[in-house]
């Protein structure tokens, strides 16, 4: 894969920048003080710092959470570098692998730091609540990797060798943070900061408002099937309700976008992490191809989109097909160059951290099953209004057709000819047509699986609803290299980093009684409680 610092470049060509991963990256994205010339420009680093710890900037930081970890796990993207015998698709990743949310310094440090000193030099509660909100998007990301984490303790620096809180208790001071940041952007409604320093709302408070909702909503769907309560008494139920009273997403001029005056000289950070080791004269892509399970849903349901979200294959016969995860896998140069690849527009194609249509499709699932009051509209108003966003969101017609659509997912055949591929390779029955007599567990099927669609790139998103929910249905890995995790169940979390055993033993060992279970793959974060799921 190629890397961004030359003197490693040749040394970890044809592989992912796994060893040395701590050492290549030592230079935390905090400016100095000798850089700042005024508050102004200060407060504008920090923020756009703070930003970046969300979906890194950095190409080597973001290949590990959103390619190897999100992608793969949330059925989007398959490692299609075949000198990898360590994966989390195969379920032995090494630690270098698996650590980098709580590790790498491009996130939590980053994220601390940088809230720490924009807090030196504005006071500008507009500012600050963006801040706030911004630090729970990041952080939230990471308990749902590993369930409990440090989170109170961290400080101003950042640093994770000291103690852990429990997920449950993460979120509480999550919802706590995000409901002081909507109070104070709703006590300051019309007005904005300098758009020069808000690459994603344009300084626009009641944007941040909103996706500050929107948030609220994801995470109080996230806890849906626990017995939680704010410090207030509030659970899932009120705080999601209270999201949309207040004002969420409810059209594409309300999507959180990253655009490309955040990138670094590659330009979108996950389009150059999926182009590692691209072969020569090939246009699919490198280390990273579209998985197999999303374009099965999207071949069956004749999906639009594709167009906008993959490559087409080189595979003769058929004009979109993915590559499975979790499998042997096959040479990129001959063969797996020849699976659908990820498509970007071009390097500087946005990246986007939560879309109007997701907002809609979670109003859907909390009108349908668990009868939330969600404002004016059914589930099924609710259903058809996310795909049609969606479809806005990506530039495509046949809307109206789609929405009528009754043909299931396509089963997975494999071009290469291997049988084992094939293998548990039905996925769903189901259609796209609403169905208002169906049953919840078919309602919340379809309504997660059309989620996931217009979600596409968004894979720690996608992994959450799979643990939470167990859809959409995906292809189990046929490589299955753990004695402890079941292939259709899939990775439930995240092992913490190996050195937390010894640099942060005591703290480390109460955070695994905390998880109350092993400290692997296997063991469910605290919200991964759904009783279908066995």
């Amino acid at each position: 894969m190629k890397m961004k610092f030359a003197a490693v470049a040749v040394a970890l060509l044809s592989v992912a920048c796994t060893g040395n991963y701590m050492e290549i990256n030592t230079k935390p994205f905090t400016p100095g003080a000798e850089d700042l010339e005024h508050n102004g420009y200060a407060t504008a680093s920090f923020l756009k710092a703070i930003y970046g710890t969300v979906i890194s900037p950095d190409v080597n930081t973001t290949q590990f959470t959103d390619c190897l970890l999100g992608g793969t796990q949330g059925g989007y993207f398959a490692d299609s570098q075949n000198g990898w015998t360590n994966t989390i698709s195969n379920y032995n990743p090494t630690n270098d692998w698996t650590r980098v949310f709580m590790y790498s310094d491009r996130i939590i440090p980053t994220l601390y730091a940088n809230i720490s000193q924009l807090k030196g030099v504005s006071q500008d509660p507009i500012i600050l609540s963006i801040a706030e909100v911004v630090k729970v998007a990041a952080m939230n990301r990471i308990t749902d990797t590993y369930g409990p984490i440090p989170y109170s303790a961290a400080g101003a620096s950042g640093s994770v060798q000291v103690a852990y809180d429990s997920q449950e208790e993460v979120y509480k001071q999550m919802f706590a943070e995000l409901n002081h940041a909507i109070s104070v952007l709703k006590e300051h409604e019309g007005e904005a900061i300098p758009a020069s320093n808000d690459p994603v709302y344009n300084g626009q408070a009641d944007q941040w408002r909103k996706f500050a909702n929107s948030l609220k909503l994801r995470m109080a769907m996230r806890v849906v099937y626990t017995q939680f309560k704010t410090e207030d008494g509030q659970g899932p139920k009120e705080l999601a309700e209270a999201a949309v009273a207040d004002g969420v997403m409810t059209s594409n001029a309300d999507n959180a976008v990253i655009t490309a005056v955040m990138f670094g000289k590659d330009g979108n950070p996950l389009r150059a992490a999926c182009l590692y080791n691209q072969p020569k004269n090939c246009v699919t892509g490198g280390d990273t191809h579209a998985a197999a399970d999303i374009i099965c849903y999207m071949n069956g349901y004749k999906d639009p989109r594709r167009e906008k979200y993959f490559t087409k294959s080189e595979w003769s016969e058929m004009e979109y097909v993915g590559m499975r995860r979790g499998i042997k896998i096959p040479a990129l140069n001959t063969i797996g160059r020849k699976y659908s690849g990820v498509k970007f527009a071009d390097a500087s194609a946005p990246l986007c951290w939560m879309n109007a249509a997701e907002v809609a499709f979670l109003k859907a699932e909390a009108k349908a099953i668990f009868n939330f009051n969600m404002g004016g509209g059914d589930a099924q108003s609710f259903y058809e209004e996310g795909i049609r966003l969606s479809f806005e969101q990506w530039g495509v017609n046949g809307y109206d057709e789609y929405i009528k659509g009754n043909t299931p997912a396509q089963p997975y055949i494999d071009p290469n000819g291997g049988a084992e591929t094939d293998k548990d390779n039905v996925l769903s029955k189901l259609g796209v047509a609403w169905n208002a007599g169906a049953k919840p567990a078919e309602m919340q099927e379809r309504i997660i699986t059309q989620k996931w669609i217009a979600n596409w790139q968004l894979g720690n998103e996608a992994w959450a609803d799979f643990r939470r929910t167990g859809f959409p249905r995906l292809l189990p890995a046929t490589n299955n290299m753990s004695s402890v995790v079941n292939t259709k169940l899939g990775a439930r979390r995240m092992p913490y980093p190996t050195e937390e055993t010894t640099s942060n033993s005591e703290n480390y060992q109460k955070a695994v009684e905390l998880l109350k279970g092993a400290d692997n793959m296997a063991t469910r974060v605290w919200w991964d409680c759904n009783p279908e799921i066995k």
